[in-house]
């Protein structure tokens, strides 16, 4: 058996240092994604913090056209008056408010230039008999002026149907076939007021709560587990030394004083004796 670190260098502990540093790679891209997803975290608080509560805008200056939409003007409120399409109103599957499960209520608003604005109009629950809810408010029958937080549109969901009368996201395009008039497909709007206000109306969306997550943690966990992966070679490498360089006479000398260092760690027999009396 050789002695001496030569054996840090054979084809074995090589290979093991090459999968270290692959794996302390892997936990540095790791920590960057989570600092990226804290970055995006933040950055969504930022939007409400700016935008929940400032005061409405124009819809044309929020959305110049039917695709338009900023992503910093998130949660900005918007005043529209027109009439809803009741007759239009769609359910959008698998809304759970405060862990109940249930539906938001999608109700196409005509505008007085003939364009559509989809108004999330709020949640309701399952029904206790069906997948469907018990009873939806209606929406107010006459003209109605409406303050609203825009908010964007979602993508398909893939594999995922409904029934008629029902979507599995707010997919903007897919109202905008439903009610077959020009329809702003980039944002749609959470409601936030409605002038009349009828005697009931669905749950309404509550601010989001301000919460970047625990991702700079799990960051920092990232970095210390690829640290700890090289700390763990070092050991093991010193511990293989030790096995092979077992009768060199300098190691056979720190091994005894490994042993001494030990031995004054542990109690006593008198110690432990007197712990039992104490007991």
């Amino acid at each position: 058996m050789s002695t001496g670190w030569r054996f840090a260098l054979s084809r074995r502990w090589l290979g093991y240092l090459a999968l270290v540093v692959a794996f302390a790679i892997a936990c540095v891209l790791l920590s960057q994604w989570q600092l990226a997803r804290r970055d995006e975290a933040r950055a969504a608080m930022d939007l409400v913090e700016n935008n929940w509560d400032s005061a409405p805008v124009p819809l044309d200056d929020a959305l110049p056209t039917l695709e338009s939409f900023d992503a910093d003007d998130q949660w900005i409120p918007v005043r529209v008056e027109g009439r809803y399409l009741d007759d239009e109103q769609v359910l959008v599957r698998g809304r759970p408010m405060n862990g109940a499960p249930g539906f938001a209520v999608l109700v196409p608003l005509l505008l007085d230039d003939g364009s559509v604005l989809v108004i999330d109009r709020g949640w309701v629950p399952t029904g206790n008999e069906q997948d469907a809810p018990d009873a939806v408010p209606a929406p107010p029958g006459d003209r109605v002026s409406v303050i609203a937080r825009l908010k964007a549109g979602e993508p398909t969901l893939p594999g995922r149907s409904a029934p008629a009368g029902q979507l599995a996201s707010i997919n903007l395009p897919q109202v905008q076939e439903l009610v077959d008039r020009p329809t702003y497909v980039g944002a749609y709007g959470v409601l936030a007021e409605e002038d009349p206000a009828p005697p009931v109306r669905p749950a309404a969306l509550t601010r989001p709560e301000l919460d970047e997550g625990p991702h700079l943690s799990y960051a920092f966990q990232w970095l210390v587990f690829g640290i700890l992966a090289f700390v763990a070679l070092g050991w093991a490498v010193r511990q293989e030394y030790r096995a092979r360089n077992e009768d060199d006479p300098a190691e056979q000398a720190r091994a005894e004083k490994r042993r001494a260092k030990a031995a004054k760690k542990q109690p006593s027999d008198a110690d432990v004796e007197d712990a039992l009396l104490d007991n």
